[in-house]
């Protein structure tokens, strides 16, 4: 089977593959005119302009989701087999998939924003919707659905209860099975609760999770300040192949740090346009906004923080391709939280293992959550009707899912859930590059409204965005009403 999910990696997670997520972002910065650095100020601004209602979350409350989704393992597990495949150079390519990630990130959740639908009460959206509306193809938004519903109900979570499950074993000896069980005993509880229920929790906990492990890595960094200027420039040496030791992983360090970045910042990969469409906001461009600015979170915050304190700490090993160690700092000990454990444990050996397995939980646990919401608004797309039974059924199946995966080895949760981010970023970054002018429309609309003086509002007729016309009609009547 190992053999099988390596092969189907390998296929999807191809140079081309890279390329291709690299190109786009680079095209969708120059296309912009650099949004995500001309308008980061007005980004945080926006977090905190809209409410919800009954019908979309708030700005806030989608950012959360999103970034729930972007801050799991991957900021964690992630960024230390990173480093183990392709070197210090690695988190120099994590950095740029996120820079230019969060203008594909813009495009993705303006347009998710712009073909939103109301459905049995609340927005749903996502590429499949923007995929049928936009391009007029039915088959390719289905495929999308499909896929996307198969990865975020089946893969994807997979990961997270198996690095919780792992985590909390090695730190507090919690049987593998029972941290299966509490997995699914809260997601059970977000997942019935529907999307304004996830949105809350994703609300109160992420704020809170990120913030914490901030705090304790600028603590390790302040201890290690004196290296900072060393340790990046290690870092960028590594990655322009200009450091002998890391030479022969200087392409590893590439592909490694775009599959480690897209795997954590999620940004192109079409799971966060679902939470950026379930927002209430008067133009999509505030949401597109909002949801790039959570790739400079997730990626330059959180995955630098990690990076920084297993660097500081020689906290890590690196193999190349052949397996050989080109650098071996901790025998036997193999990629993945330990190498962050080890990091925290060299200042706070105490509690080192317990404060990275309750990080890693709070990370995991409402990643997964976000998932959760992703497959269900694809089942929301795929069901034209309000079918109770079989969101059950998909919904214990999830469940079932879970707590299969927190007792299954590391190796195979991670293979299967890299083939779920590939599968979807490949169809996403296609179909955005096709519709990017519905979403450079709307821009352009935006940044016109606030010179004018406005607070912008979306009216997609007037830009010659018809297809998408009904809904915000109904949007910006019920605003007038207020």
């Amino acid at each position: 089977m190992e053999e099988i999910i390596k092969l189907l990696n390998d296929l999807i997670w191809s140079n081309i593959f890279i390329a291709l997520c690299l190109c786009a972002g680079l095209y969708f910065t120059i296309t912009t005119g650099f949004i995500q650095v001309r308008y980061f100020r007005h980004m945080i601004k926006l977090l905190f302009t809209e409410g919800s209602s009954d019908k979309g979350v708030s700005p806030f409350q989608a950012f959360s989701m999103a970034i729930a989704g972007r801050v799991g393992v991957g900021n964690i597990v992630g960024v230390a087999t990173a480093i183990a495949a392709g070197g210090p150079g690695a988190i120099f390519w994590m950095w740029a998939i996120a820079f230019l990630g969060s203008a594909s990130a813009f495009i993705e959740s303006t347009l998710a924003q712009i073909y939103k639908v109301d459905k049995n009460g609340q927005y749903v959206g996502g590429p499949a919707f923007y995929i049928e509306k936009g391009m007029k193809s039915k088959a390719f938004a289905l495929f999308f659905s499909i896929v996307t519903m198969i990865s975020c109900a089946l893969f994807l979570p997979s990961i997270q209860s198996n690095s919780i499950a792992v985590s909390m074993h090695d730190a507090f000896s919690v049987p593998t099975w029972v941290s299966g069980i509490g997995i699914c005993l809260f997601l059970g509880f977000a997942v019935f609760g529907g999307a304004k229920k996830m949105g809350l929790i994703a609300q109160v906990i992420v704020p809170f999770m990120a913030t914490a492990y901030i705090l304790m890595a600028i603590v390790i960094i302040s201890f290690n300040i004196q290296e900072v200027p060393s340790i990046f420039a290690l870092i960028f040496r590594s990655a322009f192949n200009l450091e002998s030791a890391f030479s022969g992983v200087f392409g590893a360090a590439i592909a490694w740090g775009v599959k480690r970045g897209i795997y954590s910042n999620e940004a192109g990969q079409g799971t966060a346009p679902h939470a950026a469409a379930a927002s209430e906001t008067s133009h999509p461009v505030k949401q597109g906004l909002v949801q790039a600015f959570s790739v400079y979170v997730d990626t330059l915050f959180v995955c630098t923080a990690t990076a920084l304190m297993i660097l500081f700490t020689n906290s890590y090993n690196v193999i190349d391709e052949s397996g050989k160690y080109i650098v071996e700092n901790m025998p036997g000990v193999d990629a993945g939280a330990t190498y962050t454990v080890k990091a925290v444990a060299t200042h706070f050996p105490m509690f080192a293992s317990q404060f990275i397995a309750i990080a890693l939980t709070f990370f995991a646990i409402t990643t997964a959550m976000s998932y959760v919401f992703i497959a269900e608004s694809n089942f929301e797309y795929l069901s034209k009707k309000k079918n109770i039974i079989l969101r059950w059924i998909m919904r214990l199946i999830i469940l079932g899912s879970v707590f299969f995966a927190s007792i299954n080895e590391p190796s195979i949760a991670w293979g299967i859930g890299d083939i779920g981010v590939g599968a979807m970023a490949w169809i996403n970054i296609i179909a955005i590059f096709i519709l990017r002018k519905p979403a450079l429309k709307a821009l352009k609309d935006y940044v016109k409204q606030r010179k004018e003086g406005k607070d912008p509002i979306f009216e997609p007729r007037k830009i010659g965005i018809d297809n998408a016309s009904e809904e915000w009609d109904k949007i910006n009547e019920r605003r007038a009403h207020e």
